[in-house]
C-alpha cells in the first residue's frame, strides 16, 4: 500500500476548515434561534442608545446624522470587543480538541476570530439596510476606507485576544481584569462622545487610544465632511494591531505545551 504524505500546510488548512465548521455550527445552533440572537443583540444596543439620543433631541454629531454616527461607532466597537472576547475564551471552550495533535491552541483562537469577523460583517450590512429602510442616508462615501477601518479593528481585537487567551490560561484571574477593561475602553474610544469636540489636552490623551482612530475612520468613510481628529491615522491602528498579533503569536509559541497540558 502507498501512503500519501500530507504537507504541514494542507494539514493546517484541513484543521482550520474543520474548526471553522464546528465553531459556526456551535454558534448558530447552540440553542433555539441562537443565530437570530447573535445578529440581533448588537442591534438592540444600538436602538436603545438611539432612543436615548432621540429623547435628548440630538439629531446631528460632527455634521452628520446622529443615527448614522452612533450606529457606525457602536458596531465598530462591537467588532473589536466581540472578536477579543471570543478569542479570549477560545482555548478553554475547545480544550477537549487538544487530544488531537493536529489542533493547537492558536488554531482555535484564529478560527474564532474569523467566525466572529464574518458574523459582525453580517450585522453591519443588516444595520445599514435597516437604516436605509427607515429613510437614513447610510451609503458609505468611501467603501474601501470603511473596510480598511473595520479590518484594522478586527485585527486589533485578534491581537488583543491572542494575548489575553494565553494570559487567562496562565493566570485565571486575568479574565476578570479583561472584562473590567472593556467598559473604560467603551467610553474612551469615542462610541458615545465626539472625540473631535473634546478640548485639549484631553483630546490628545484620548487620541493615543488606537480604537479611536478605527471608529472615527469608519465614520469618516460614511461622511467625508465629518468633523474629526486632524491627526487621524489608520496606520497608527494597524501598527498597534500588528504588534499585538506578533506578540500574541509569540506567546502562543512559548506557552503552547503548557496550555495543552493544563
Amino acid at each position: 500500500m502507498i501512503t500519501a504524505s500530507r504537507s504541514g500546510l494542507s494539514i493546517t488548512a484541513a484543521t482550520w476548515k474543520a474548526l471553522l465548521l464546528r465553531e459556526t455550527v456551535n454558534r448558530l445552533a447552540s440553542g433555539r434561534a441562537a443565530w437570530v440572537w447573535l445578529l440581533v443583540e448588537p442591534l438592540i444596543h444600538v436602538f436603545v442608545m438611539l432612543a436615548l439620543f432621540t429623547m435628548v433631541r440630538v439629531t446631528s454629531v460632527g455634521g452628520i446624522d446622529a443615527t448614522v454616527w452612533l450606529t457606525i461607532g457602536m458596531l465598530s466597537f462591537f467588532l473589536f470587543r466581540r472578536t477579543a472576547n471570543q478569542c479570549t475564551n477560545a482555548i478553554s471552550a475547545n480544550r477537549a480538541l487538544f487530544t488531537y495533535r493536529q489542533v493547537k491552541p492558536v488554531d482555535t483562537v484564529l478560527v474564532r476570530a474569523a467566525c466572529e469577523g464574518f458574523l459582525m460583517l453580517l450585522v453591519v450590512v443588516l444595520s445599514v439596510l435597516i437604516l436605509a429602510l427607515l429613510g437614513h442616508q447610510v451609503g458609505p462615501a468611501d467603501p474601501l476606507a470603511l473596510l480598511g477601518a473595520l479590518l484594522g479593528l478586527w485585527l486589533f481585537g485578534l491581537g488583543f485576544g491572542l494575548i489575553t487567551s494565553v494570559a487567562v490560561e496562565l493566570i485565571p484571574e486575568m479574565g476578570k481584569l479583561v472584562n473590567i477593561i472593556m467598559m473604560p475602553a467603551y467610553i474612551a474610544s469615542g462610541v458615545m462622545v465626539q472625540i473631535g469636540a473634546i478640548p485639549e489636552p484631553y483630546r490628545g490623551f484620548l487620541s493615543l487610544n488606537p480604537l479611536v482612530h478605527g471608529l472615527e475612520s469608519a465614520r469618516l468613510a460614511f461622511a467625508p465632511y465629518y468633523h474629526t481628529l486632524t491627526d487621524l491615522s489608520l496606520a497608527y491602528l494597524y501598527g498597534w494591531a500588528l504588534v499585538l498579533v506578533f506578540f500574541g503569536l509569540a506567546l502562543h509559541v512559548r506557552f503552547a505545551n503548557r496550555m495543552v497540558s493544563q
